[in-house]
């Protein structure tokens, strides 16, 4: 991420231009409504997640942002935007329909139709720039769906929040390659959630359908890696899918189901005994669905080179 503004770095009086040349002018073009006395603090920030641009907004000024008529005569790049309320409330109106977001909600616009995005109270952001064409969606399917809040209670969505918000927080620690790929699961994620919203999953393409059940199969087993008797037919039966379609989409992982499993579930043991804590071995095996301590202790060492207890006692010398 590139730091945009900084107000802290500025003088009071030059503020003002100096944010709305930074709204205007760089995430623009927008009209940016401001009360001339008010004292502004804030930063914005923004960098790339390959095709797909990410920024961040902290503000405790109350201003609003406008695309009008006029500016998209002007300009009118072809992007939807995406904002993610990380904290505070703030608006969005397009299309005659209104949300006005809480913490952890997001909604769409398109930055090719007048919109509104206000802040009446202290806000941070993440907004996702997306070019039309990386959204794996019929012609006009987002046209009913902007500026309606999307919850992350169910469905997709319940994976995209948080992933999304990772994404704004970390995007300076990706490597290019591993951001040109996250970049297609965040353009799924998004296709899929809106696609959910109006019936109309069958549109999407296969390979992105089959991605994004990858990724929910994933987050299925992350929940339930305490299950010592979790295992592919549990996890197929979930997903309405056969074991024999499951191991095929593994194959994409260069895996299997049950390595994957077992990865995890080592994964978290290893963190856990890194953190000392008072849990003996055996249990934390346990905990992580490796209940026989003999092969939990074998599985770790043909992982991590060492016994548990042993890595557990050079973590804590180090």
């Amino acid at each position: 991420m590139a730091v945009l503004i900084r107000t802290s770095d500025l003088p009071a009086k030059q503020r003002h231009d100096a944010w709305r040349a930074i709204v205007c002018d760089t995430l623009g073009p927008l009209d940016l409504r401001i009360d001339p006395g008010a004292p502004l603090r804030g930063q914005i920030e923004a960098g790339q997640l390959g095709p797909v641009g990410v920024g961040r907004v902290r503000t405790s000024t109350p201003h609003s942002v406008h695309r009008t008529p006029g500016l998209i005569h002007r300009d009118s790049p072809e992007l939807y935007r995406l904002v993610l309320a990380l904290e505070g409330s703030p608006r969005v109106a397009q299309d005659g329909r209104y949300a006005q977001l809480s913490r952890g909600e997001f909604a769409i616009y398109d930055f090719t139709r007048p919109y509104e995005l206000a802040y009446d109270s202290a806000v941070q952001l993440a907004v996702f720039s997306l070019p039309r064409d990386l959204l794996s969606l019929p012609d006009g399917a987002l046209d009913t769906l902007t500026a309606l809040p999307i919850t992350a209670e169910s469905g997709t969505a319940a994976l995209a929040v948080p992933l999304l918000r990772r994404v704004a927080v970390d995007i300076e620690t990706y490597r290019p390659e591993s951001a040109a790929r996250l970049s297609t699961v965040v353009t799924d994620l998004i296709s899929t959630t809106v696609a959910e919203r109006l019936e109309q999953t069958r549109s999407l393409p296969e390979d992105s359908r089959q991605r994004m059940l990858l990724l929910k199969i994933h987050a299925f087993i992350e929940q339930r890696l305490g299950w010592a008797d979790l295992d592919p037919a549990t996890v197929a039966d979930a997903h309405h899918i056969s074991v024999r379609y499951l191991h095929r989409l593994f194959e994409t992982e260069h895996t299997t189901v049950a390595a994957w499993i077992r990865q995890r579930r080592l994964e978290r043991c290893r963190a856990e005994l890194a953190e000392g804590g008072t849990r003996s071995v055996s249990e934390i095996g346990a905990r992580w669905g490796l209940p026989d301590s003999a092969h939990f202790s074998r599985l770790f060492k043909r992982a991590y080179g060492m016994p548990p207890a042993e890595y557990r006692r050079a973590n804590a010398v180090r």
